[in-house]
């Protein structure tokens, strides 16, 4: 390997600072993978340390009433909607408990979850949920894609409970692949324009039915829940994102995989618009993106106005999916303090993931991302904020500058220290906002071997230093950069 000295492309109205070569190394004590995931977690939960306040986690003991869902009539092979309901139903009414999911294979439509009732799936339990539309009726209040609705909700579904858990190390498992629910017609559009925003939410019904569309039920959807635990069970074969909570406070989600490798919009965790979450020990592996931060969407999420705030993602394990971690693309009600640590992306197509598009509003702030090794087969580092022509027509273009409204989402005060990357394509692929750039990002200690180095288009305030970049490519683009800055990067060419 020798240094580089780099050909900068379409340098426009750029001010850089390119500071020595000479790298203070790291101190950074890093995971193995078998330190992470899902097979490594430990019975108690750490304290938790953040950048920022966050409670400290403690897993919500249960009322001692335990009940077999074989007690009220389940019987394998049949569908046991109605027996482990009346299950739930019951241990609510009397105060709370765990209801027992025992080893065998189960068949069930939609399940509601109740206020201090834990449903436990104990090793070998397989409940496998139904591929018909109307076992996921009446149509519930959830959202889509960051737009409220009234549709089918989840497999699992809970809506203003209270000290809820799902636990155990059973599995959830989806519908064949040709079921009605995977095939039913859904709209075409982005959501933003085939859901009326005007209408009342009570209208906007999705349900399949008299010729409505149906959007697909998520495999663990919770709604304006507080207190939620789930903990050590798969899921598997979804028909679209797996745990979802929802403007939810106070959410541990641990030990658990998810494997949805083949499903389109297979997301493993996506936090919506919810509050004080910590997850931690989870192996992910996923049709879309793994570990998601979401807060709404359009002129219905900035309505809402609820941020997704204080989340904490550590010693984790995400395999397939197209980001490890991501941020967006729904953005209006804000997403911000969000600390990821002590993680291992193994595969994954990309690293740390921005994603959000002009008319989505609100923003990102305050992320952290520290001590994380990543095996990445796309883009390690990637803010895509323009998008493309096929979603939002010609806000997809760079120029020209637009005027700055409410729907002009910003993105700034992003850190990451402590971060080795591996990657056969581009180290930092930014294409941002002319008319409001990422401001404020830095990099420290980042040890890198890549195809390409950076392209940075719309910045300001953005600095890597203490850094080593290998590749195998001269090359950097960057066009509109306002204080970028290189400290103490050394810069080498990795030959093939």
């Amino acid at each position: 390997m020798k240094h580089i000295f780099f050909r900068l492309l379409f340098i426009l109205c750029c001010q850089i600072t390119l500071a020595q070569f000479s790298t203070p190394s790291s101190t950074a004590s890093f995971v193995t993978k078998a330190q992470v995931g899902a097979a490594a977690m430990p019975n108690d939960i750490a304290p938790v340390i953040a950048p920022f306040e966050m409670p400290q986690f403690k897993k919500h003991v249960f009322p001692a009433y335990v009940v077999s869902v074989v007690k009220f009539g389940a019987t394998a092979y049949k569908n046991i909607t109605k027996n482990i309901q009346t299950a739930i139903d019951n241990a609510n009414k009397n105060g709370g408990g765990t209801v027992i999911v025992p080893k065998g294979i189960w068949t069930t439509g939609r399940i509601a979850l109740k206020s201090n009732v834990n449903l436990h799936l104990e090793e070998g339990a397989e409940l496998h949920f139904s591929g018909e539309i109307a076992d996921f009726l009446p149509a519930v209040f959830t959202r889509v894609e960051g737009i409220e609705i009234m549709s089918s909700g989840g497999f699992i579904y809970a809506y203003n409970a209270e000290n809820i858990a799902i636990t155990g190390k059973g599995k959830i498992i989806g519908p064949d692949m040709d079921a009605p629910i995977r095939t039913a017609e859904s709209p075409k559009e982005v959501v933003e324009i085939s859901i009326d925003q005007n209408a009342p939410v009570k209208e906007r019904i999705y349900d399949g039915d008299k010729g409505r569309y149906f959007y697909k039920p998520k495999s663990i959807c919770l709604v304006a829940c507080k207190n939620v635990l789930i903990e050590g069970i798969t899921i598997e074969r979804s028909v679209t994102w797996n745990v979802t909570p929802i403007y939810c406070d106070g959410v541990i989600i641990r030990g658990i995989t998810v494997n949805s490798v083949g499903i389109p919009t297979g997301d493993g965790i996506d936090i919506e618009s919810s509050r004080n979450v910590l997850i931690e020990y989870s192996t992910l592996n996923n049709g879309d993106d793994c570990f998601t931060m979401k807060a709404g969407r359009d002129k219905d999420g900035i309505r809402v106005d609820r941020p997704t705030e204080n989340v904490v993602v550590r010693y984790c394990l995400s395999e397939a999916g197209h980001g490890a971690i991501t941020t967006g693309s729904e953005t209006a009600g804000w997403i911000r303090n969000i600390y990821l640590h002590d993680c291992i992306f193994d595969g994954t197509d990309r690293g740390f993931r921005f994603k959000t598009r002009r008319p989505r509003g609100g923003g990102v702030e305050n992320i952290y991302y520290e001590r994380v090794q990543m095996n990445i087969n796309k883009h390690a580092l990637e803010w895509d904020l323009l998008g493309s022509k096929r979603y939002v027509g010609e806000l997809a273009e760079r120029l020209p500058k637009l005027p700055i409204n409410e729907l002009t989402p910003v993105i700034r005060n992003i850190f990451m220290r402590d971060v080795q990357i591996t990657t056969n394509n581009r180290f930092i692929n930014a294409k941002c906002i002319p008319e409001i750039p990422l401001t404020n990002v830095i990099m420290e200690h980042m040890d890198v071997t890549c195809s390409e180095p950076i392209l940075l288009r719309d910045v300001k305030d953005f600095t890597i230093r203490n850094s080593i970049i290998r590749s195998k490519i001269q090359n950097m683009e960057i066009i509109d950069a306002q204080n970028l800055v290189f400290d103490h990067v050394e810069f080498l060419y990795l030959e093939n």
